[in-house]
């Protein structure tokens, strides 16, 4: 044993050696004398080294167009409890639904692993790269990680059959367990000009249970929510991407922002708010689409306000007068109708799966049909006017109310008149300490009141 180890050492000092006179050869050959000597220096070394790596990048593809990787994420949930154990050097951070803190290895740190008696090492190494100008974003420094797994050559074949299946698929289970617990995250667009996307946790404590809104009208989203979250073999089977659209539409105060938020609840899924007026061109709006994650909603609001997308073709025609050269200079410069309708329902809305798009609008008929036509918009969801029905939900959640003598009155009214559940809750919401129910009722059946006389009064000066 001694004798093995003494030839080990005695092979690195001769290698050591040969690196110190190649070196020192470099400073007077000619360039393709030394890149000559470079090639077999390296196969001597490479002979000599006992050991292999494999490496997992933390992001896959090339230049501008990068994604998470999948082995990435499996292997480095599966190495988390190992880390807190073995690491000498760790990172701690809260995740939610879980009482203790989490920990992963610190940056170019390494674990020893002992599988099946072979000794396996885990590296976490840093890649630090200047990014792309994209748009009008700058440059900027960029880190990204890998995860390098040592071995030795002789293990070949059982670390990557074996082993390998065994990491990923406990990294699997592992991050399973993780998404059920995290916290959704809320995406913007515009919040850093040095990243696509940056995001905050997503609080909102709304969920359908707290949406004035008809029981039935209700129960049927929810279904139509649940079916899609479990029909990847019925898209795949059907041969269409694995997504939805959903068009919400109404008056001002209805509840479509808290009709978002208890879709992403219901499902779990991340937010991408998109803003369309911070996308300087089609292809910048691609580039974002692409690094959405898969599980996830994104959302355009107001899309009759957010860009000039409204009956754009008919607009199209009455200004062929314009100079052409203008023309094209400003589509480059902007977000189009057909790039968006291309990232919703062309080649490039298949490029992530499950993913959910919703558009908000208070005025659904100054929309292109091609916008909303079934295929993009699957799903058209008219969030209206506060009915009797929804105004029981506001009760019971904000009053602990089922039924009040005042209930009848404020039936009688609310069918009369137009009010958005926002102003129902608003009067519903006790304004000082010492308010009840008794007087928070008092105080909708007079705003209901005032709004039915407004709407009187309207109606005569209409007639006048």
């Amino acid at each position: 044993m001694s004798s093995m180890g003494e030839f080990f050492m005695g092979l690195g000092t001769l290698m050591g050696s040969i690196m110190f006179v190649y070196t020192m050869i470099q400073q007077f050959v000619p360039q393709h004398v030394s890149d000559y000597l470079s090639a077999y220096i390296y196969r001597i070394m490479e002979f000599a080294n006992p050991y292999m790596e494999i490496r997992f990048d933390e992001f896959t593809g090339g230049g501008d167009w990068l994604k998470l990787s999948k082995a990435y994420t499996a292997v480095e949930a599966y190495l988390g409890p190992k880390s807190s154990k073995l690491a000498k050097r760790l990172k701690a951070r809260i995740v939610k639904g879980d009482k203790n803190l989490a920990f992963s290895m610190d940056d170019y740190e390494e674990i020893v692993e002992d599988f099946e008696g072979v000794q396996i090492r885990w590296s976490l190494g840093m890649t630090v790269s200047k990014t792309k100008s994209f748009s009008r974003y700058p440059s900027a420094t960029e880190e990204r990680q890998h995860l390098t797994l040592k071995f030795h050559r002789r293990h070949r074949e059982m670390v990557t059959t074996s082993y390998l299946n065994h990491v990923i698929r406990e990294g699997k289970e592992r991050l399973a367990s993780m998404i059920e617990n995290r916290h959704i995250r809320l995406y913007s667009n515009n919040a850093n000009e040095y990243k696509l996307w940056s995001h905050v946790e997503f609080e909102h404590p709304v969920t359908f249970d707290h949406l004035a809104m008809d029981p039935a009208k209700k129960q049927e989203i929810i279904d139509d929510l649940l079916t899609f979250s479990k029909g990847r073999d019925y898209y795949l089977k059907i041969g269409k991407p694995w997504k939805r659209g959903y068009l919400l539409y109404g008056p001002p105060g209805t509840g479509k922002s808290s009709m978002i938020a208890s879709m992403a609840k219901l499902l779990n899924y991340d937010i991408y708010d998109l803003e369309l007026t911070a996308v300087t061109c089609n292809s910048e709006l691609k580039h974002l689409l692409h690094n959405t994650s898969n599980k996830s909603i994104t959302v355009i609001e107001d899309v009759d306000c957010s860009l000039d997308l409204t009956n754009k073709r008919e607009k199209k025609k009455k200004e062929e007068d314009k100079d052409k050269e203008e023309e094209e200079s400003d589509e480059d410069s902007k977000v189009t109708l057909s790039g968006l309708l291309n990232v919703i329902d062309g080649l490039w809305s298949a490029c992530s799966k499950e993913r959910i798009f919703v558009f908000t609008t208070n005025y659904v008929e100054k929309l292109d049909p091609a916008l909303i036509r079934r295929g993009r918009m699957d799903k058209h969801i008219e969030m209206s006017f506060c009915s009797y029905e929804g105004f029981k939900v506001f009760a019971k959640i904000y009053l602990d109310l089922e039924s009040h003598e005042l209930f009848d009155t404020i039936r009688h009214l609310i069918h009369e008149v137009k009010v958005s559940p926002a102003d129902v809750a608003e009067n519903l919401m006790p304004k000082s300490i010492e308010s009840d129910s008794q007087v928070c009722l008092q105080n909708l059946i007079k705003a209901l009141e005032k709004i039915k006389e407004d709407e009187k009064l309207k109606a005569e000066e209409e007639e006048e």
